[in-house]
C-alpha cells in the first residue's frame, strides 16, 4: 500500500477501504505521510467526496489516532452536547446543571475559543478560582458525586483531526460535508459519551449558511453515531442572529444563570431546553420529549439546577458564591449604548460582524496565543423583528479601551439592516433529524 496509489484512486473517484484509510490516517498522524500527499488527498476528497462507509471509517481511524477516554467507571449512561458554533451560543453552561439535576451524568470535555469569542472553558474560567485541568481520577469522581464535569480536552484526544484540521484550514479544503462531520464526530467518540446530541447551526453567523447544506451535515454526523453505536440526535438551529442577549465570556456565564433562574431570553432558553430534552430522552429517563422538557422545566423551578451549577463550580475550584450572586463577576470598566442609525424594524443581521464587535472589543482570540479580556462584550437589547427607535439604545457594549469601544460600534451599526415595515420573526428550532 502507498499513498500515491490511494490519492490516484480517490481522484479518480475509488472507493477507499477502511484499511486504507486507517493507513492514510495513522501514517499521517506518525510522520510517515508528508503533508503535501495528505494535502493532494484531502483535494481529492473535496471534489469526489465519501461515502457514508468511508465517512464512518475515517472519523473511526481519527478516533482511533491517540487515546479515548474510558468512562467505564462512570455510572449511568453518559450523554454529551456538541454545538457547530455561533455568537453567544453558552448552551453547554444551562444544559449540563439541568441535566445533573436530573440524575443524568455529564462528562464533557470542552475546548478553548478561536474567533469572535471564546469558548466553554474560556466562559467559565472568568468565575474566580475554577479549574479545568482535572486529573483523570479527580473528573470520573466529580461525574459520579456531582454527575457534572468540564474539562480541557487533552491534548491526545483525537490528534489526527488536530492535523488534518490544520492542513485543510490552509488549502481550502474545510468546506466538506464528510471532512466536517469526520472532525466533530472522530472528537466525540473518543470522548466516550453514549449518546450525543449534536447543535447544528445554519445562517449568517454559523459555519453552514442554508438549510440544506446544514441538513447534510447533520445527516452525515449521525449516521456516523449510529453506525459507530452511539445514539446520537441532531437539532438543527438559527444562528441568523446572537443567542441570548450577551456575547462575552463573563457576560454569557451570567446570562446562562438567568436561564436557570427561569429568567432567560426566549431563542435561548428555546435551543437550550430542546438540546437538553433530546439528551433525556437518550439516556432513558422519559419516554417523550414533552415528559422530558417538564422534567427540565422542574430543575429550575425547584432551584435544583442553579444549585447544581454551584456544587459544579465549587467542585472545581471555583467560588460558587458567583452563581448565586453573578454581580461578583468581573466587569468592564466602561458600558456604552449604542443608538440605531434609523427608527424601523430590525430586518436581517450579519452575525459574524456581531462576533467580529466583541473581537474588537477583545472578547475572542485572532491567533491561539491571543489573551482574551474576559469582561467585555455585548448586550443586545432588541432581536430580529423587533421595531428600533433611534433615540433609544438597541445595545450596549462592555469595553475596557474606548478605541476599541469606537470601534465595535461602527462594526455592530453595520452588522443590522432596518426597514420600515414589521418583519416576520423565524424560529430558532428548523429541524430535528433522529436519523440518517
Amino acid at each position: 500500500m502507498n499513498m500515491y496509489d490511494l490519492i490516484l484512486k480517490k481522484r479518480n473517484g475509488g472507493v477507499l477501504s477502511k484499511e486504507e484509510i486507517t493507513y492514510i490516517v495513522m501514517g499521517y498522524t506518525e510522520g510517515s505521510i508528508p503533508d503535501y500527499q495528505i494535502s493532494a488527498f484531502l483535494m481529492a476528497v473535496y471534489f469526489q467526496g465519501m461515502n457514508p462507509q468511508e465517512t464512518v471509517d475515517l472519523t473511526l481511524a481519527m478516533a482511533d489516532s491517540g487515546e479515548r477516554l474510558d468512562l467505564s467507571e462512570i455510572q449511568g449512561v453518559k450523554v454529551d452536547k456538541h454545538s457547530t458554533g455561533g455568537v453567544g451560543d453558552k448552551t453547554s453552561l444551562i444544559i449540563g446543571p439541568m441535566l445533573a439535576a436530573l440524575d443524568i451524568p455529564v462528562a464533557k470535555m470542552s475546548g478553548r475559543g478561536l474567533g469572535h469569542t471564546g469558548g466553554t472553558i474560556d466562559k467559565l474560567e472568568s468565575i474566580e478560582g475554577f479549574q479545568t485541568g482535572l486529573s483523570r481520577e479527580q473528573f470520573i469522581h466529580n461525574v459520579n458525586h456531582i454527575k457534572l464535569a468540564i474539562a480541557g480536552q487533552t491534548a491526545n484526544l483525537a490528534p489526527a483531526d488536530k492535523k488534518i484540521y490544520a492542513l485543510r484550514d490552509v488549502t481550502a479544503t474545510v468546506d466538506n460535508a464528510s471532512l466536517i462531520a469526520a472532525s466533530i464526530m472522530s472528537k466525540k467518540l473518543a470522548s466516550g459519551a453514549d449518546v450525543i446530541v449534536l447543535d447544528v447551526k445554519v445562517g449568517s453567523g454559523a459555519f453552514m449558511q442554508t438549510l440544506e447544506a446544514a441538513e447534510e451535515l447533520a445527516r452525515t454526523m449521525v449516521s456516523i453515531g449510529n453506525m459507530a453505536g452511539k445514539k446520537t440526535y441532531a437539532i438543527i438551529t438559527d444562528m441568523n442572529e446572537p443567542l441570548g442577549e450577551m456575547v462575552g465570556n463573563a457576560l454569557e456565564v451570567q446570562e446562562a444563570i438567568q436561564v436557570l433562574r427561569g429568567q432567560g431570553e426566549a431563542r435561548l432558553t428555546k435551543v437550550a431546553m430542546t438540546l437538553a430534552s433530546y439528551m433525556v430522552l437518550g439516556a432513558g429517563k422519559a419516554e417523550t420529549i414533552e415528559k422530558a422538557e417538564e422534567m427540565l422545566q422542574e430543575t429550575i423551578t425547584s432551584g435544583k439546577a442553579l444549585k447544581k451549577f454551584a456544587q459544579f463550580v465549587q467542585a472545581q475550584g471555583g467560588n460558587p458564591d458567583y452563581i448565586y450572586h453573578p454581580e461578583q463577576f468581573p466587569k468592564a470598566d466602561y458600558v456604552e449604548p449604542v443608538y440605531p442609525t434609523r427608527t424601523g424594524y430590525l430586518s436581517a443581521c450579519r452575525n459574524s460582524e456581531v462576533g467580529m464587535s466583541s473581537l474588537v472589543l477583545g472578547g475572542g482570540r485572532e491567533t491561539k496565543e491571543s489573551q482574551i479580556d474576559l469582561t467585555v462584550g455585548i448586550r443586545l437589547l432588541k432581536h430580529l423583528g423587533d421595531k428600533v427607535d433611534d433615540k433609544e439604545p438597541f445595545a450596549y457594549l462592555y469595553g475596557n479601551d474606548k478605541g476599541k469601544i469606537e470601534a465595535a460600534r461602527m462594526r455592530l451599526l453595520n452588522a443590522y439592516s432596518i426597514q420600515d415595515e414589521p418583519v416576520e420573526t423565524q424560529p430558532v428550532i428548523k429541524k430535528i433529524i433522529l436519523e440518517a
